[in-house]
């Protein structure tokens, strides 16, 4: 065995490897099972489309992009606690109108997650103060003292209600000390300011506690009495995680009711009957590109018909593994990437077969046909690449699920034409000529 074809055996090997295992993860029980299951939109397992319309007319506008954010992460804290599977909160905005809008899969009770998405964020600052207490325990007593171990000091921390919420929050803003860290700037109205100064003055090197809808979410240190209302956060904070905090403590200091403008609801059963149709659509569709392969090429069809194969397997685990949020609209992007994914073997397949006219061995034809094809089938696939990012970037979630899985369908079907076919055929296909141009 040459050398050349000694290389090529191990590649073929190691694909082998790769699209077995492939195989085994995004089998439903396969072992890629326990820890990453498959990620399906509402509109395959059924759930709730919700969009909530955002009432700013109490928000400066300057302030507008942040409580925007700000009560996203808020929901989206909210509707984490309802256990459903990776739910989908982001925003959107048309001319005056914010919306946040929510895509919950799987969900049982539409009502109870409406009921908790709609309440406006409440903000509260709080004494940390030490007790004696038996254990943990996160249920409010008498006088407002909370006990939680959240704090990392001790377990025996409690909570004491202050009084000042968030009603008291004029602003909270990313800010950069004078080395450039970053930090947020509060500031508070006239009452929030006097009682802020009270506060401050009596927990001198210790934390007050910043809870967010009941939830801590900070715990800074006060180094000094603060007078005046004004303030900053500071710590080893990331830009984002100063962004982070300073939009949640933005949702809870302003009057911005989410109002719910839009439901759809989406029967399970009806979700099933659309994930069973959109497989069958799949199946139907690879298996009507293998036939006319097959028919058309004869040997080359069969390479490019395991290429295929090989090109099934490695892109749904790679969905499965980001993970991606499969919807309807992603699932016609898959379908629509397998009948491109044999593009390049087309390409490739029809050079090849001019040389072979030009009397080259199989060998040197397969070699000159994948040169000879290579800038169509880059320049082809640059231009539906630029289209994908297009459409994932300046448009709404379900074409980006449509963008997306197209996307990552065109950047595997070049993997597979260019090593998977390209090695089978180095490996498999002698020196002899071809019987007739189609391989026959």
């Amino acid at each position: 065995m040459t050398k050349h074809k000694k290389r090529n055996l191990l590649i073929f090997i190691g694909i082998v490897l790769v699209a077995g295992l492939a195989a085994n993860f995004i089998y439903p029980e396969g072992y890629g099972s326990s820890f990453r299951p498959w990620r399906l939109g509402l509109d395959l397992v059924g759930g709730s489309h919700l969009v909530y319309e955002i009432d700013m007319s109490k928000v400066a506008k300057e302030d507008r992009s942040a409580v925007h954010d700000g009560l996203r992460n808020v929901i989206e804290r909210r509707v984490n606690t309802f256990g459903v599977s990776e739910p989908q909160v982001y925003t959107a905005r048309e001319g005056d109108s914010y919306r946040v809008i929510v895509e919950i899969a799987g969900i049982k009770d539409a009502n109870q997650a409406i009921a908790q998405i709609g309440r406006t964020a409440f903000l509260d600052f709080r004494n940390v103060q030490e007790v004696d207490v038996p254990a943990p325990s996160a249920t409010p007593n008498k006088g407002g003292l909370t006990v939680s171990s959240t704090l990392d000091t001790s377990p025996k921390i409690a909570y004491l209600e202050t009084g000042l919420t968030g009603k008291s929050l004029k602003s909270a803003r990313v800010d950069f000390g004078q080395l450039g860290e970053a930090q947020i700037a509060i500031s508070f109205d006239n009452e929030g300011s006097a009682l802020f100064e009270k506060i401050t003055g009596e927990n001198i090197g210790r934390p007050i506690a910043i809870f967010l809808d009941g939830n801590l979410i900070s715990a800074p240190v006060v180094n000094q009495k603060i007078v005046g209302g004004n303030a900053v956060i500071t710590g080893q904070f990331t830009l984002e995680e100063a962004q982070n905090l300073a939009s949640l403590l933005s949702a809870g200091a302003l009057p911005a009711p989410a109002q719910l403008i839009s439901q759809q609801t989406v029967n399970a059963t009806l979700g099933i009957n659309s994930l069973n149709r959109a497989l069958y659509a799949g199946l139907l569709g690879t298996l009507t590109v293998v036939i006319f392969m097959l028919l058309y090429y004869r040997v080359l069809g069969i390479y490019a018909s395991l290429a295929l194969v090989v090109y099934l397997l490695l892109t749904l685990a790679i969905f499965k593994f980001i993970p991606i949020t499969m919807t309807l609209a992603g699932v016609a992007g898959f379908i629509l990437s397998i009948g491109m994914a044999v593009d390049a073997n087309i390409l490739i397949f029809e050079r090849t077969k001019e040389e072979l006219g030009r009397g080259l061995s199989k060998i040197a034809a397969i070699e000159y046909g994948f040169l000879r094809a290579w800038p169509s089938i880059r320049d082809s696939n640059i231009s539906t690449i630029i289209s994908t990012v297009i459409l994932y970037f300046f448009t709404s979630s379900f074409v980006k699920g449509f963008a997306l899985t197209l996307l990552l369908g065109v950047l595997v079907s070049m993997f597979s034409a260019i090593v998977v076919t390209r090695t089978m055929l180095r490996l498999f296909v002698g020196n002899e000529k071809f019987k007739n141009q189609n391989g026959k």
